[in-house]
């Protein structure tokens, strides 16, 4: 290629935008960055920093620009905290005290910091449970492993002062608290399925008040953050939770359709193959079902819009990733399966050991920690292909960040970097 022609090319990738991580499961709300330059082992000796953090919690690191937000908990305190982690030099610039109140009932592996916070570039949003207001359900009654509470939605500029905070409705499970606030326009969006009367609403961002509230069927707990897509001609959000899986629109959060089942409690996000034209579910408790799902639907459509439907190899906790035809899934006890989106037909399995925390992908690899801090880095296709492997060097259960070449993981002590960045603030050097 002439040097003329080439250097318009080279000038289009130099100003491509670099993309961050604001929220669970990035920017798609399916763990996908499409991103470059991303390493394919992540070795501590090779780790650009490494930063202690206070307290602990399973909530996912979010990344905008060059700021890093999480969440923990102070349980000696009884502080649930913000914190904010300079991305370049792995410092700890603040820590804010987003809400104070006695520690509510979890399972034990559930944190007390498990909600992953999101930001538009101006505001942090988080989700805690505040046990310390008075619930009028449960006054006076003795509810056994139960710490019913009422759900905190706030808002925190990037200096960690606060913005905005709201009460949004009770919330009482038995497995502990974990609703991820997510983003659409001007909204911040929280799923709070419970045992009870189950909800999910809309705040605005600008100063939390409500825009929309949801009645979510069946009053039963589940943990899903939703997935928000344009998918069939429609922007629709899809999540699985209480006994069905249900899409709606996320401006005015109206019903689009609904899946009753197939199971009662669920985790994992849904996510969407657009080769295949499917959402793809993995669930649950106390039955296991992955779930290939048409979204072109209208009202209930359990009997039409199951493409395929198999039990095998199904996942609670950790969500599925799918790139090309593919899409892999991991179960809790550590098994993971590549199925063919568009059929459902399993191409390999493959014992990971036990997994938590969500997988990711970018340039045609898929990023797989294990509960025990082991990396696995696989290409999907018809035979298990795995690039590489390595040790973090901490327990994992939450799920890595991905932005400009650089990989974020929380372990159970450290927020680690690896890679160099390469977005738009390293083109041309």
């Amino acid at each position: 290629m002439r040097l003329w022609l080439l250097l318009p090319l080279l000038s289009f990738a130099s100003i491509l935008p670099a993309e961050n991580w604001p929220q669970w499961r990035g920017p798609r709300l399916d763990g996908t960055s499409q991103d470059s330059g991303f390493p394919v082992k992540l070795e501590p000796t090779e780790a650009v920093w490494k930063v202690e953090l206070p307290g602990g919690g399973h909530s996912s690191p979010i990344v905008w620009n060059d700021r890093i937000f999480l969440t923990a908990c102070l349980e000696q305190a009884q502080e649930r905290v913000l914190l904010c982690v300079d991305r370049a030099k792995g410092k700890l610039l603040w820590q804010t005290t987003v809400l104070s109140s006695p520690l509510e009932h979890k399972h034990g592996l559930n944190s007390l910091a498990s909600s992953t916070p999101a930001t538009d570039g101006e505001r942090i949003f988080t989700t805690f449970l505040d046990t310390s207001e008075p619930d009028p359900q449960t006054a006076g009654k003795q509810v056994k492993n139960v710490t019913p509470g009422q759900a905190v939605v706030s808002a925190h500029d990037f200096s960690g002062k606060l913005v905005w905070q709201k009460h949004v409705g009770r919330f009482s499970s038995v497995h502990g608290f974990c609703s991820s606030p997510i983003l659409f326009k001007d909204k911040v969006i929280v799923n709070c399925d419970q045992d009870g009367d189950g909800f999910m609403l809309a705040l605005a961002r600008t100063d939390g008040h409500e825009i929309w509230r949801i009645e979510r069927p069946n009053k039963t707990r589940s943990y899903c953050a939703p997935m928000i897509r344009e998918m069939a001609g429609k922007t629709q959000m899809v999540l699985a939770g209480s006994k069905c899986v249900t899409s709606y629109d996320p401006n005015d959060g109206k019903l689009i359709w609904i899946i009753d089942g197939p199971t009662e409690q669920y985790v994992a996000s849904l996510v969407y193959n657009a080769r295949a034209g499917l959402l793809l579910l993995t669930a649950g408790f106390p039955e296991h079902h992955v779930m290939g799902i048409r979204p072109d639907g209208t009202g209930n459509v359990t009997n039409t819009h199951v493409v395929w439907h198999t039990n095998e190899g199904a996942a609670y906790v950790p969500s599925p990733i799918t790139a090309g035809e593919w899409c892999i899934i991991v179960s809790d006890s550590g098994v993971a399966h590549c199925y063919e989106a568009k059929t459902g037909r399993i191409a390999w399995e493959e014992r990971l050991r036990e997994h938590h925390a969500s997988p990711v992908t970018a340039e045609g690899n898929m990023w797989f920690i294990n509960d025990r801090g082991t990396l696995h880095t696989i290409k999907p296709g018809e035979k298990y292909d795995e690039v590489a492997t390595s040790e973090i060097g901490e327990k994992v259960f939450a799920s890595p960040a991905m932005s400009e070449g650089q990989v974020f993981v929380r372990g159970d002590k450290s927020l680690i970097c690896f890679g160099q960045r390469r977005g738009l603030a390293t083109a041309g050097r």
